[in-house]
């Protein structure tokens, strides 16, 4: 018997005004997430992707004494940090159905940032819902200061943008029905497994078990209803979109163990203003040090994903 299960709906949807955000339009369409730029050529120096731009000397100036004619100052004067973010990755950046205020982990991150500049993020966020295709093109042409939308650090795009040092490493899981036996992707040969439509998330789990059944929907909600009419066995993404789906299904678990692939997260920026990049790492320095990070993850994806974490390490030089 298929058994349907309730799944809270969390839409794409615009920033409400009020508590601190300023209203902002939602695309009329969402874009289904693409996979991440192929690198054509090998990274220079270290040869590691993650490499940022050290903090400032001195450590993060507070808003009264950020530095005169830079990013940071021109942004404090114009009274709100715009942000690019997506509004229906639950536990990432979804809206609040009851307090209509878009909340989640990536959210954390913006309000730090917004903090370190205004004092408050409290009226000087503006955040921009906009689709994984947005991303970059909206930081090359200036209309968002910052992104942080689960966005992968890789050569490619810093061919394009800018990045903060990692703030999250996330990787490729795979969430199955609690009860399943299913303990690792072998387990998932002759089985169905979901993934949305032109990712390689799908490959990764045909080499590590030839039989499974490959399964495609429009995005990871989509594959969350087939999972829930009983369509597909398992749903394989990155942890922290396989959490928000679990959170939302009590019936799901997401596997535990190793990565299938190495996600790391930045704060994208466009690649002319690196200092503005310098004052973010500067802030994620802050985080780990007063155990905000620590405490934002245990807050949104340890229930879910039932493993402790730490911040990962920057990585400087560039």
């Amino acid at each position: 018997m298929i058994r349907i299960r309730a799944l809270v709906a969390v839409a794409a949807v615009a920033v409400v005004a009020g508590c601190g955000y300023s209203a902002t339009p939602v695309p009329q369409a969402v874009t289904p997430e693409p996979a991440a730029p192929a690198t054509t050529a090998p990274c220079t120096d270290t040869g590691n992707p993650t490499r940022s731009y050290a903090p400032a000397a001195g450590g993060l100036p507070s808003p009264g004494n950020l530095p005169s004619g830079s990013t940071m100052a021109a942004i404090r004067d114009r009274g709100h940090l715009i942000a690019g973010v997506s509004g229906d990755s639950y536990l990432l950046a979804s809206r609040n159905p009851f307090s209509g205020v878009v909340e989640g982990f990536d959210i954390d991150m913006v309000n730090q940032v917004a903090a370190a500049i205004f004092g408050t993020a409290k009226g000087h966020v503006q955040l921009r819902v906009i689709s994984a295709a947005d991303r970059i093109p909206l930081l090359q042409s200036g209309d968002v200061d910052i992104v942080a939308r689960n966005m992968t650090i890789n050569c490619a795009r810093w061919d394009q943008i800018a990045f903060s040092a990692e703030y999250f490493h996330s990787g490729q899981k795979i969430l199955v029905q609690k009860g399943s036996g299913i303990t690792q992707v072998a387990g998932l040969s002759g089985k169905r497994a979901c993934a949305p439509a032109g990712t390689t998330s799908l490959d990764q789990i045909q080499e590590l078990a030839p039989d499974a059944i490959p399964v495609t929907a429009t995005n990871h909600t989509g594959c969350l209803l087939k999972f829930q009419n009983g369509e597909t066995d398992a749903i394989t993404g990155d942890d922290t979109v396989l959490a928000g789906l679990a959170a939302q299904d009590p019936y799901a678990e997401v596997v535990t163990g190793e990565a299938l692939t190495d996600e790391p997260y930045g704060i994208g920026v466009n690649r002319d203003q690196v200092d503005l990049v310098r004052f973010i790492n500067g802030v994620l320095e802050r985080m780990r040090a007063d155990g905000s990070w620590q405490a934002s993850y245990a807050r949104w994806f340890k229930p879910s994903l039932k493993v402790d974490a730490t911040q990962p390490t920057p990585v400087y030089g560039r």
